[in-house]
């Protein structure tokens, strides 16, 4: 009988093990707020010495109005801004996003190199690959949300595995950026 009961219990266990096993991880790059969702969360590493460092994610609004990213704040950097990219009269330029990134309704806004991305001024200490940067986003509706930056390679263009439908690198440009 205690034969038994023990091939049993070996038995649940072991089915157990092969359930969490076989389960696919939580989303740990997700993050939910209000009516928002942030994905893909992301910076590239710095050369030592550097005082700037970008920011990129995707967030989705699925609510039924729209909300706005107005800034941010990280313990490694003085200063987070909202920044946009673009390409006018052939030159490329950067400017802050005074009035922040409205995110509307049923849409996706994606910071990217080469786009809208957040500008992480005066680092305190250079971003490493492999890092986890912690960055507080700050929305006009859902209020504050921290989430966690993966810092990839130096020159990295996407967050690692961020694959296209056809299984390509994503490698969207903001709209009229020519390389």
């Amino acid at each position: 009988m205690q034969i038994r009961m023990l091939s049993l219990a070996s038995i649940a266990g072991a089915i157990i093990a092969a359930c969490l096993i076989t389960l696919p991880p939580a989303r740990a790059d997700e993050v939910k707020a209000g009516d928002l969702m942030i994905t893909q969360a992301w910076s590239r590493a710095t050369p030592g010495g550097a005082k700037i460092g970008g920011g990129y994610l995707t967030i989705e609004n699925k609510g039924s109005a729209p909300d706005r990213l107005i800034g941010g704040s990280a313990d490694i950097a003085s200063k987070v801004e909202v920044h946009e990219m673009a390409m006018n009269n052939g030159v490329m330029t950067m400017r802050p996003l005074d009035k922040g990134l409205t995110i509307e309704p049923g849409k996706t806004a994606k910071l990217a190199p080469g786009g809208y991305h957040l500008m992480m001024f005066d680092l305190k200490r250079p971003l490493k690959q492999g890092d986890k940067l912690p960055v507080t986003l700050e929305f006009e509706k859902a209020g504050k949300v921290t989430i966690s930056l993966d810092v990839q390679g130096v020159g990295a263009q996407a967050p690692a595995g961020s694959r296209n439908k056809d299984g390509k690198m994503d490698m969207k440009m903001p709209s009229g950026t020519k390389m």
